[in-house]
Formats: structure tokens, sequence, C-alpha cells
């Protein structure tokens, strides 16, 4: 299928076509099982408005990186039932990678899309492993009532592939069972304070190849408090930086997800450090 140009692109304000990018956007407002806090499905829009509000050169890499080229589609059509919805983006995200050369990274959502966007990396890279940063674990087989809930987001692909949590602060009881075992690594916050160890402990575990899922409450609440399940504690911007920047520079990364932004009425804090958090990740990749 071929992918048309959003309105409004992330960070430029002229459309590009799509083979001249490095990097592609693509919203998916997707908001169904959301559990506490709701307003995930205006994440995309927000963030990609408050993009324009980003300085085009990066200060910390000193690069124009918008120069690479940025393509933004449109946003993915959520509006199909669940049962269908899946399998819909699955389809989605399979095209765009045989379309397009450019390093997707997809703009939530509630978490649950992950398990949509997985399965065509993992077709494509044999030794995928996934970097999941998060304040929950995300283990769960189900959670009131969906296989397909937001709790449940990484369970499907940690069967089959490596995958290495950081930031976590909160594993239920029906989810204890499958964490720090198996192809799943989990680093606990409150065991891993030492991040110079942290580094070098994930850079091991992943495989040389790696998708990167980034929930916002994966962060402190005062850099993301715009989140549908907020915890005390998690990261603080420089220190998630710095372990991104030892991944992106050191290994393959082939796809990106930043999901979990619930826009909150009079404060843009979250949409924006989102913006910025993703043009940064592009100026670590370019």
């Amino acid at each position: 299928m071929p992918f048309k140009p959003a309105k409004t692109q992330f960070v430029l304000r002229k459309t590009i076509d799509l083979n001249d990018a490095a990097f592609v956007v693509v919203p998916v407002p997707y908001e169904k099982t959301t559990s506490y806090g709701h307003g995930t499905k205006r994440g995309p829009a927000a963030v990609i408005d408050a993009s324009w509000q980003l300085e085009l050169w990066d200060e910390e890499t000193k690069s124009d990186t918008w120069k690479k080229g940025i393509f933004t589609t449109r946003p993915v059509n959520c509006a199909l039932p669940e049962n269908k919805f899946f399998p819909q983006l699955e389809r989605t995200v399979d095209e765009l990678l045989t379309a397009s050369k450019a390093v997707p990274f997809f703009i939530g959502g509630e978490h649950s899309v992950t398990q949509a966007l997985l399965p065509p990396f993992i077709k494509r890279h044999k030794d995928l492993s996934i970097l999941h940063f998060d304040a929950h674990a995300d283990l769960r087989l189900t959670y009131e009532g969906s296989v397909h809930s937001h709790a449940c987001a990484v369970y499907p692909a940690s069967r089959t592939n490596r995958l290495v949590q950081i930031g976590i602060r909160s594993v239920g009881a029906d989810e204890k069972q499958f964490h720090d075992t198996g192809h799943v690594k989990t680093h606990l916050m409150h065991e891993n304070l030492d991040l110079k160890k942290l580094e070098r402990d994930i850079l091991r575990e992943l495989t040389d190849t790696v998708y990167l899922t980034i929930d916002v409450d994966g962060f402190d609440s005062s850099i993301m408090p715009g989140t549908g399940t907020p915890q005390p504690g998690g990261f603080m911007w420089y220190d998630a930086l710095k372990l991104f920047k030892a991944v992106c520079m050191k290994k393959k990364v082939v796809g990106v997800d930043v999901v979990e932004v619930a826009p909150l009425k009079g404060s843009p804090i979250t949409e924006f450090n989102a913006a910025k958090l993703i043009y940064r990740l592009m100026s670590y990749l370019s």
C-alpha cells in the first residue's frame, strides 16, 4: 500500500518523499485497554505538534538531524475492533518495512500496539532482541479479559526473543513467573542504580540487532507526568539518554516505538519531552 504523508509532519514544515527519508514516523493513536489514566489516543498528534517547537540543530550531537530526511505517515486507522486491528497493524508494518529502508519510529497510543509492531521485525531479523524501557513488566498473558492489553505488551515476543527490561518498578503476582527467566532479563530499578554497570550489562545481554520499545512511564514522573499508569522513581533524562546512546552507537537499532503519552491539559511537558526524545534518538542513529 502507498504510505501517504500526514498533514502535519514530525519536525518538518514540508513533506519529503518516503524514498528520501532516513526515518519514518508512524502515528498509532490506539486506546482500548487503558486501565487507569486515559488519553493515549491523543498522544501521537500532541507529540507531533510539539515537535514543531524543537530546535532543528541538536545541541548534544551537534547535528542537523532533519537533513537526513524524516517522513511522517498518516495515522494508522485505529477504529477497527481489537481482533481485526492487531492483524491489520502487523500487515501495515510489514508493508512499510518492504516499501522503505527508513528506520521506523512508531508513536502510541497505548503499549499494547507493540504486540503488532514486533512480528515483522522478528521475521526479518532472526537475532532480534528487544530493549524494553518501562515502569511495568508488561508480561501478563491476559489482563481484564484481553490478551491485547497494555499489560501484556511484550509477553508474546518474550516467548521467542531476547527481552531486556530496564526501569521496571512494578511486577504483578501473575507475571512474576515470567520476569528474569527464559528469554527475559529484568533489571528492577531499585536493584540497578549503578548506571555504568547497567550499561555494561544491557550491552552484553542484547544481541547485535535491537528493537527499542519505550513506555514514557519508564522515566521519572517529573520528566513524563502525562501517562496513564505512573510509578514513583524511574530514570532521569540524562541517565536514560546515556543508556539509549550506548545502545544506538554499539548495536543496530532497526525500529523504535514511544508509547503511553497521555497529554495533560495545560501542561505540554510530556509531549514536548517525548518529541525531543524521538529527535535525539534519530540523532544518535544518524
